[in-house]
């Protein structure tokens, strides 16, 4: 490994901690994971470099990974950390066909939902500023991003799923009372 990945798994790992010991919605979905009868141990969240251009991603394995070189702030880590968790919580209660691009489709609307990744902030900072259903629209554009890197998942097809599981999954906030 280079200094420089070094250096950055280094501080990802900081970040993760920081995320496991402080931040509210974390910890508010490890126990929501913990509560649906599955368990999520540290060591199975890692710090790894990633080749694609993302925060993070879940594993087929069921672990989390935070992609140690494009982790930008405690926030980003944050933010990520419980977009991943909205994923081990639909694999635990929903067990998840993540070759299904509607099933994908589904946590994606829900991972954005949820996770903070959509607010005004971000979107201002991404160059996407709207009055007009802006949340709504991230959540989508987002939703599809993600949809389309599952290999079994066209750009149609990953457009077509957001749009088929648009309602359900836009209206499901579960482990929280609403959209937090």
């Amino acid at each position: 490994m280079s200094p420089k990945a070094e250096k950055q798994k280094q501080r990802c790992e900081r970040l993760k901690n920081r995320a496991l010991q402080r931040d509210k919605r974390v910890l508010f979905m490890l126990e929501q994971i913990r509560k649906a009868g599955c368990y999520l141990p540290e060591e199975r969240i890692l710090c790894q470099h990633c080749e694609a251009a993302v925060g993070g991603g879940f594993q087929d394995d069921g672990s989390v990974v935070l992609c140690s070189n494009h982790l930008l702030s405690q926030d980003h880590a944050n933010v990520t950390l419980v977009h991943e968790l909205v994923h081990a919580f639909d694999q635990c209660r929903a067990h998840v066909n993540w070759s299904d691009c509607t099933h994908h489709a589904c946590s994606e609307i829900r991972a954005a939902l949820l996770s903070g990744d959509c607010d005004w902030k971000r979107e201002f900072w991404r160059g996407h500023f709207g009055l007009r259903a802006q949340f709504q629209k991230c959540i989508k554009r987002r939703a599809e991003i993600s949809v389309r890197m599952n290999p079994n998942c066209s750009p149609l097809q990953a457009k077509e799923a957001v749009n088929r599981a648009w309602d359900i999954c836009f209206a499901d906030t579960a482990p929280f009372d609403g959209i937090p």
